[in-house]
C-alpha cells in the first residue's frame, strides 16, 4: 500500500491509499478519487514529505479533520438540505433553469443531474452545488 497527499480543485488536501502507484493514475484518470471535503474529482497528487522511520511513533501532521468529523458535517450537511428544500429528482437540470429564468415560483431544490448537464447550466450561469458524498469506508 502507498499513501498519496492528493488535492482537489477547490485546493482541499487529504491523504489516500492506494494499492500502487498505477493504482492511483487509474482511479483517478476515472474519476473514482474524490475530495472527502467538496465531492470534486478534478484531483492531483499535492507535494508531501518523505516518510522516514525513526523507530518511534510521531503523530502525523495534517491540516485535514479526522474522517469521523468529515463523515458528521457531510450528514449534517444533508440533512439540512433534505429538510429545506424540495427533491425535484431527474427534473432537477429542466426547474432549475426553469426557476433562473422566471418561469416557476423561486425556491430551494434539489435532485439530480449528470455531468453534462451541470457543465450546460454552468454555461447558462445558472449555479448549482453538488453535494459532498460522504468518505468511502473502505478506501
Amino acid at each position: 500500500m502507498i499513501s498519496f497527499n492528493i488535492r482537489c480543485a477547490n485546493e482541499h488536501v487529504f491523504e489516500a491509499w492506494f494499492n500502487n502507484s498505477t493504482a492511483y493514475e487509474e482511479q483517478s484518470a476515472a474519476g473514482a478519487v474524490a475530495c472527502p471535503i467538496c465531492g470534486d474529482s478534478t484531483v492531483e497528487k499535492a507535494p508531501m514529505a518523505p516518510r522516514v522511520n525513526m523507530g518511534t511513533s510521531r503523530p502525523s501532521a495534517t491540516n485535514a479533520p479526522p474522517v469521523a468529523a468529515i463523515r458528521e458535517m457531510i450528514t449534517e450537511i444533508h440533512r439540512h438540505v433534505s429538510e429545506n428544500t424540495e427533491d425535484v429528482g431527474e427534473n432537477f437540470a429542466e426547474e432549475v433553469r426553469r426557476i433562473h429564468y422566471g418561469e416557476a415560483e423561486e425556491r430551494g431544490i434539489r435532485g439530480e443531474a449528470s455531468d453534462d448537464e451541470v457543465q450546460e447550466l454552468e454555461e447558462e450561469n445558472i449555479d448549482v452545488y453538488r453535494l459532498p458524498t460522504l468518505p468511502r469506508s473502505d478506501a
